[in-house]
């Protein structure tokens, strides 16, 4: 193949610049007869038309990858998404993972927690750590990662609404090991604007909740250069039933508003950017899902380029987390899940993602248990190892099928974010409920296709058994939440009451002000305030969303 000049220059400026800082994991890859495998496959010529919709990866547009040798420099991190009962409970489960071979933490928290209440709180009851951890106060976070070096982890935290408070009782946490916030990795989910339409876990009116999500940016990008400060979901979109174009269009739609939002703030995109990371989902349909991320991917790049005018590379990046389709998971015949998990897990993978959580087989009938987790967790390594899709970078790259896919993709989500950016942006569109008919719509006509049985789910409508018996499931102990509301009121009783109250009364002060609130949630936050307290000052300014 002759050399091409665009080939050349991403050789000794991308390339060689990326292999000085990461080498390679092994010396040679090959196939089992020896042959080498290559880093990169090309096609014969390399015309403008590859370059400016392909490229190379680790370039723009980024379509196969945001980094030049993908995974044969490094494999994506490995999560295991967890927490449930207390706060004890679940730091035995993230120990146990770490053990397994997890590379980085993800958090779920409970339904109280996710709303901004206390365990105490009348609306908690009957919910303390059933979906995820109870995380009241400071006193919570510090068991939940003890013996967890947090200089060495990254932690995924899944909240939303509440998520400036979780953040800064991470920040606290990591300050009494000692370490500094600077070193701290990870990500927060803080989209608040999907739990609008999709997930329902939202506590304030729109605007103030942008505002929050904006103030993490600017305390982030001045004290946690490292940490993701929002994880863009498309995730939750997806699970309430919207197609892989929705999925793609509505969640970049949320993308250009939280940038736009961060601007009008007077935040500098080249700073605040780079840390912006996505969610998606894995569903089972292999080809178009691995379509969907390199979609995705290209997509982000022309609009961080094209129309904010991002001039910093990592600034047009479309880095992700990918969990594997939880509402593809079903209750008969559970072993199939096994099946189903692998290949949504392959299609993130082949689609290039940075991090991966695999759901566990038995999570459509309950928490999963220990063996369920590590068969999910074995699911990743055994494709990162065994599977050989890993040695190569964006391997179905020049499928005639995969390309036009890809670009149909594209295209059809443009056309659906620039309907939302005629109705007057995504928050006018939340108002209007125009984004939710989309997805309730393709939930509908999805739903139909399986009744009618038009659309075969194996073991559910079709190859059915009659099983006998039901697996080992894990079932949190009602006693949990009493443990938790004791353990609340004996804080309460300890703590200094004064600094407590002068802490939330400062919050208070600021929230009426246009002051960045995320020293002042950290102070109340280090003095053992609440969750519930912190977010009922927060209610009283703010107000609370009622939908529609």
């Amino acid at each position: 193949m002759e050399k091409n000049k665009d080939l050349t220059e991403w050789q000794d400026k991308v390339l060689a610049k990326s292999l000085a800082r990461f080498p390679e994991r092994r010396k040679r890859f090959t196939n089992h007869g020896g042959d080498e495998i290559p880093l990169l496959a090309l096609p014969e010529e390399i015309d403008d038309q590859y370059v400016r919709q392909l490229g190379f990866p680790g370039s723009y547009p980024y379509t196969r990858g945001v980094q030049p040798t993908m995974y044969r420099g490094r494999l994506w991190t490995m999560r295991q998404y967890a927490g449930f009962s207390s706060a004890a409970e679940s730091n035995k489960r993230y120990r146990y993972l770490l053990e397994q071979g997890t590379t980085g933490l993800s958090v779920a928290f409970d339904l109280p927690t996710q709303i901004g209440y206390d365990s105490d709180h009348p609306m908690s009851l009957g919910e303390v750590g059933k979906v995820g951890v109870a995380i009241d106060s400071l006193a919570d976070m510090e068991m939940l990662f003890d013996q967890i070096p947090l200089d060495s982890v990254s932690t995924s935290m899944t909240i939303n609404s509440p998520a400036i408070v979780l953040l800064a009782m991470y920040v606290a946490v990591a300050e009494k090991q000692g370490v500094a916030p600077q070193k701290l990795q990870g990500t927060i989910q803080n989209d608040v604007l999907k739990e609008y339409v999709a997930r329902g876990t939202y506590i304030f009116p729109p605007q103030p909740s942008l505002r929050l999500i904006t103030n993490i940016f600017q305390w982030c990008g001045e004290n946690t250069p490292s940490f993701n400060t929002i994880s863009i979901s498309g995730y939750h979109i997806r699970e309430a039933g919207s197609t892989a174009v929705q999925e793609v269009a509505f969640t970049l739609a949320n993308g250009i508003t939280y940038v736009q939002t961060a601007l009008d703030a007077g935040l500098e995109l080249d700073v605040f950017a780079r840390r912006l990371a996505f969610f998606f989902n894995a569903s089972s349909d292999l080809l178009e899902e691995v379509a969907k991320f390199r979609a995705a991917r290209r997509l982000w790049a022309r609009l961080m380029k094209e129309k904010f005018g991002a001039k910093n590379p990592a600034s047009c990046m479309l880095r992700f987390h990918t969990q594997t389709a939880g509402n593809t998971l079903t209750a008969q015949q559970i072993d199939n899940n096994i099946v189903r998990v692998t290949l949504q897990a392959l299609a993130a993978v082949l689609g290039g993602t940075q991090s991966l959580h695999t759901n566990s087989r038995d999570e459509a009938l309950s928490l999963p248990t220990e063996d369920s987790v590590r068969t999910a967790l074995r699911t990743q390594q055994i494709i990162a190892h065994e599977s050989g899709v890993t040695d190569t970078v964006d391997p179905l790259a020049g499928s005639y099928f995969i390309e036009q896919l890809t670009d149909r993709i594209e295209r059809e989500a443009v056309e659906l974010i620039d309907k939302i950016e005629k109705a007057g942006g995504v928050v006018a569109a939340i108002e209007d409920g125009f984004i939710q008919r989309q997805i309730e719509n393709a939930a509908y006509e999805y739903q139909k296709e399986i009744e009618s049985g038009e659309r075969m789910i194996v073991g559910v409508n079709s190859f059915q058994i009659t099983e006998e018996s039901r697996p080992p499931t894990l079932r949190v102990d009602p006693e949990v939440e009493t443990m938790q509301v004791a353990a609340l009121s004996q804080l309460k009783k300890t703590r200094n009451h004064d600094k407590v109250q002068n802490s939330l009364k400062e919050l208070d002060q600021a929230a009426r002000t246009d002051a960045n609130l995320f020293a002042y949630v950290l102070a109340a936050v280090k003095e053992y305030a609440t969750l519930g307290e912190i977010c009922d000052v927060l209610r009283q300014v703010f107000g609370e969303y009622k939908q529609h």
